[in-house]
């Protein structure tokens, strides 16, 4: 199992995923040219991606990936609702759809799309099954629903909302009615909401967690760390690794070899 935030925050999100003999891409949202030399900053081979499976139609999570997608010869795995949303950046390409709440197996890996809170016609989480074990992804979310804990107990491998802090929100730049919207039960997880997500997910075998979709304007990498390492501190067992998102760089790799 090998993970890997290529870009997070509000300019470009995309995750990097290979399990079993499968690699992904969970959104692409930088540009095409962009994502690859992300790839092969980190040692990755564009060419053996398997696939793109995107969360929703916001541009920066799908901006590079028509351009990717056509370069590659590569599938794009979407909700029905989320595809025909998105068609008019993505532009002509190989598209699979798949229904939110409908597990479903591709290269030999068994993918859990799940329903989740945010201001996207149909957005989703996702959880990847293989033989390494279980990861969970779930970003852009107003609030983390019983679902959503559901869907991600057991991973050994997370990827979460850590969006903003509150203080920094409220007290920095941005319009009232926008930061209404990322305060709002469809908008982003704060420090303090992911971390009680990652709480109700903390188990022994939780080996490495990534916080992602910091905001540069309203968060700091310090602070989302210091969240997240507080907690996983005061709890009585060991790990998991802890990883952040950045947006002008990959982030470190969580990798089981």
């Amino acid at each position: 199992m090998r993970l890997s935030l290529l870009a997070s925050g509000s300019k470009g999100n995309s995750l990097f995923m290979e399990t079993g003999a499968c690699r992904l891409l969970i959104d692409a949202g930088l540009s095409g040219r962009e994502t690859i030399a992300r790839l092969s900053s980190i040692g990755v081979d564009a060419a053996t991606l398997d696939g793109i499976l995107i969360t929703h139609e916001h541009t920066d999570h799908i901006r590079g990936v028509g351009a990717l997608a056509r370069r590659l010869k590569l599938p794009v795995l979407g909700s029905a609702r989320t595809l025909q949303a998105a068609r008019h950046v993505i532009g002509r390409v190989d598209y699979v759809e798949f229904e939110p709440g409908a597990p479903f197996v591709f290269k030999g890996v068994s993918i859990d799309p799940f329903p989740v809170t945010h201001d996207a016609c149909d957005p989703v989480g996702y959880r990847i099954e293989s033989g390494e074990g279980g990861i969970g992804f779930a970003t852009d979310l107003g609030i983390a629903t019983r679902l959503t804990h559901d869907k991600l107990k057991g991973c050994r491998a997370l990827v979460l909302e850590f969006n903003h802090d509150e203080r920094m929100l409220q007290d920095g730049p941005y319009p009232w009615h926008l930061k209404q919207r990322i305060r709002s039960r469809h908008g982003h997880l704060s420090n303090a909401e992911g971390a009680a997500l990652l709480e109700e997910l903390l188990h022994p075998g939780l080996e490495g967690v990534f916080l992602s979709h910091l905001s540069e304007v309203n968060n700091d990498p310090a602070l989302a760390m210091a969240s997240a390492r507080g907690l996983v501190d005061s709890q009585n067992i060991c790990g998991p690794d802890l990883f952040l998102g950045w947006q002008h760089q990959a982030s470190g790799v969580f990798n089981t070899d």
